[in-house]
This record gives C-alpha cells, sequence and structure tokens, in this order.
C-alpha cells in the first residue's frame, strides 16, 4: 500500500476550485489544498466582493477570472478544459465554501488506486447537525433520479468534491449552472464510466458558508434537465444497453440466463411478461417506452422480459391490433359509421370511431395481459419444477 507522499507524487492530478463571493473562506480552503499539491486551477467565477485580491497573493497557481457571473457548470467546465491543457489525468473539484476537508485529498487518490478511470464523489453525512434540511431532501431527490437514470444506487449525488478522469468525460456538455453536476455524472455513467461513492468529512459553519444556490429558479432548472435525461434514459439508453449485453453475451444465453433463470420469482416474471403485454395493446403510441420503463421501475419487475414482450405491437402487427381493438369496442361502444379497414379510410374515420377503438384496445389489452401473465405464470412453474434436481 502506497504512502500518502508516494500517492501524491505518483498520481497525475490537479485540484480545481471554482469560487464565487466566498471572501470569508477560499484563503483557508486554498492554503489547505497547499499542503497537498501546487497543482490548483482557480476559477474565480465573476465575483464581486474580494476574491480578486485575495488571489493576487496565489500568482503562482493557475487562475482563470470569468468577467461575470456564469455559473459554477461553466467554471467547472473551463477547469476541465484548462486541465487538459496541462496534460492532468485527474481533477479533483472543491467547493471554496469551506464545506469540505483538503485531508480527504489522499482518500480520494487511494480509491482511484483500487479502481483506476473511475468518477468518485465525496458522500457526506447528511444526518449532522447544522446540515440544511434543505440540503438533506435536495440530496434524496438527486439520488433518487440518479439512480433511475443509470440504476446505481449512490448515497450522495450532490457533493462537490469529486474526482474526474478527464480524459474519459463526455466532449460536449449542455448545462452551465448547478445542474451540471448532475449531467457530467449521469452522461458518465451512460459512457461506461464506474461512478461510485467515497465517505468525506463535511463541515457546515452557518457564520462562515454562503451557498449561492437559488432554491426557485435552480430546482427548475434541475427539473427540467431530469426529464430530459430519464426521456433520453427510456427511449436510447436503457433500450442500448439491452440490445448490448444481449450481443455480449449472445441472445439465446442471454435469454436462458437472464431472463429464464435470472433470481426473479415466476409470479414477477409472469407479471413483467403481463405489463409488456398490456401496454404493447394499449392506445398509449409515442409513450409507450416511457411508460414501459416507469411502471417496471415502480413496481421492481424485469425490464428486459417486458420490453421484449411490449413488442406485440411491432409494426406489422399495428393493423391487427387495431382491428381487434375496433371489434372489441364495437360491442362496449356503438358507432353510426362502422369503420371499414381498407383503401378508403381516411383520419376522420378513425376520429369519428376514436372511441371505439380507445375503449376496445384497453379491455383487449386488460384481457391479453391477465390471460398471457397467467398461462406465462403456469409454463414457467412447469418449467421450474421439471429443472428442479432430484434430492
Amino acid at each position: 500500500m502506497k504512502s500518502q507522499q508516494e500517492l501524491l507524487s505518483s498520481t497525475n492530478f490537479c485540484v480545481i476550485v471554482p469560487t464565487y463571493n466566498n471572501q470569508k473562506t477560499l484563503k483557508k480552503v486554498l492554503d489547505s489544498i497547499l499542503d497537498f499539491t501546487t497543482n490548483v486551477i482557480i476559477i474565480n467565477d465573476g465575483s464581486t466582493d474580494s476574491t480578486a485580491e485575495i488571489l493576487k497573493s496565489y500568482s503562482l497557481l493557475t487562475q482563470i477570472h470569468h468577467p461575470k457571473n456564469l455559473g459554477k457548470g461553466r467554471a467547472l467546465r473551463n477547469g476541465f478544459r484548462k486541465a487538459l491543457e496541462l496534460n492532468f489525468e485527474y481533477a479533483i473539484t472543491i467547493d471554496s465554501d469551506g464545506q469540505h476537508f483538503a485531508t480527504d485529498i489522499p482518500a480520494f487518490l487511494a480509491a482511484i488506486q483500487e479502481e483506476p478511470n473511475a468518477l468518485l464523489i465525496g458522500s457526506r453525512n447528511m444526518t449532522q447537525e447544522n446540515v440544511p434540511k434543505k440540503s438533506s431532501f435536495g440530496n434524496k431527490f438527486s439520488n433518487f433520479w440518479f439512480k433511475f437514470e443509470t440504476g446505481i444506487k449512490l448515497d450522495d449525488t450532490q457533493s462537490g468534491f469529486r474526482l474526474y478522469p478527464l480524459r474519459l468525460l463526455p466532449k460536449r456538455f449542455y448545462t452551465n449552472k448547478f445542474e451540471f453536476e448532475i449531467e457530467v455524472i449521469v452522461r458518465a455513467a451512460w459512457k461506461g464510466i464506474v461512478v461510485k461513492n467515497i465517505p468525506i468529512q463535511v463541515l457546515y459553519d452557518p457564520a462562515e458558508r454562503v451557498s449561492h444556490f437559488r432554491p426557485f429558479q435552480d430546482f427548475t432548472r434541475i427539473s427540467i434537465l431530469n426529464t430530459v435525461l430519464v426521456t433520453n434514459a427510456l427511449l436510447y439508453i436503457k433500450p442500448r444497453d439491452f440490445f448490448r449485453r444481449a450481443k455480449k453475451k449472445g441472445f439465446k444465453k442471454f435469454f436462458l440466463e437472464d431472463i429464464l433463470e435470472s433470481n426473479d420469482s415466476n409470479f414477477k416474471k409472469s407479471a413483467a411478461i403481463a405489463l409488456g403485454i398490456f401496454i404493447g395493446l394499449s392506445p398509449f403510441w409515442g409513450f409507450q417506452t416511457i411508460l414501459l420503463f416507469t411502471f417496471a421501475a415502480l413496481f421492481r419487475l424485469n425490464k428486459v422480459i417486458a420490453y421484449l414482450t411490449s413488442n406485440v405491437s411491432f409494426p406489422p402487427f399495428i393493423p391487427f391490433i387495431i382491428f381487434a381493438s375496433l371489434q372489441v369496442g364495437s360491442v362496449f361502444v356503438s358507432s353510426d359509421a362502422p369503420l371499414v379497414l381498407d383503401s378508403s379510410i381516411t383520419l376522420d374515420d378513425i376520429q369519428k370511431n376514436a372511441t371505439q377503438y380507445i375503449v376496445g384496445s384497453l379491455i383487449l389489452a386488460t384481457v391479453s395481459a391477465l390471460s398471457v401473465g397467467l398461462i406465462s405464470y403456469l409454463l414457467l412453474t412447469a418449467f421450474s419444477s421439471k429443472n428442479k434436481p432430484n434430492i
């Protein structure tokens, strides 16, 4: 195991410090970092206090000065760019408000030796004294959506004390404010970068700490970002990862091991099949994938099974599904102009029979889902019994 000095000298890293109007704590933070390294990049994000004057005492450190406040995300992005120009492999980011301890820097370096190229996030004890309730709630909110978007469970996704593998990060980003720290870890996870927590110390001193988080504006931006990320995850990332896993393992082996012989109970497997059938036959065109993964996550069902069976609405089958839905719907909803599926059909004809179709498709979806789910449960139970070893 390497000593602290060996870690500091053998790891190609720098420390990035974004700062905005933190004159009370900036000097203390910089001095504590200098006990470990002089590879420091400071981004003065348009501060209007005495930050610029304080930084004159640190002229030997790399400094970037924004003429106006551009946001923490933009400050970090510019810091990453400068770090890459200086050929650093890793960047540790630390906030300048005094809540982080530079003495935890060696812990990040030790962790990266165990798992090179990981993205490490310092995990704070959010139950300790003086932690604002809004910070604790915001962290739980962020943790939930991060898991939904990536499948990775973390205890802290909002800490600014992090280690980034610079050369592996996405080349382009789209956010500039606090929400950047969410975008970067989600998109890093989507690239296959390991994202994990390591424990760190934290200090919340109400007398010195200055927070620039604006609850309404920043929470709104974060919510919009999560909406975009969730949509992308459901429509592209999760289907992409599914096909990648299947292709890598081989579709036959993938089907047998990840679906038929997964750890889910037969009831959960058949419930996933039923969910896929219901969503596939329901009249939620354009929203089927989003609804499928949402309900599968909500009820903790096998997403792979649900996704596969939802393809009952594969394009060649759609005319037959519509026809069957209309036939079922006609039993419950009368129509003055019955729809005939031939070359003369028009959009106006479909609109006149929309209610008949919607009612019919929901009934068809429900009955089919229950029937297929029950049959699947019986078959899976029989299959499991047949393959149980005799003792």
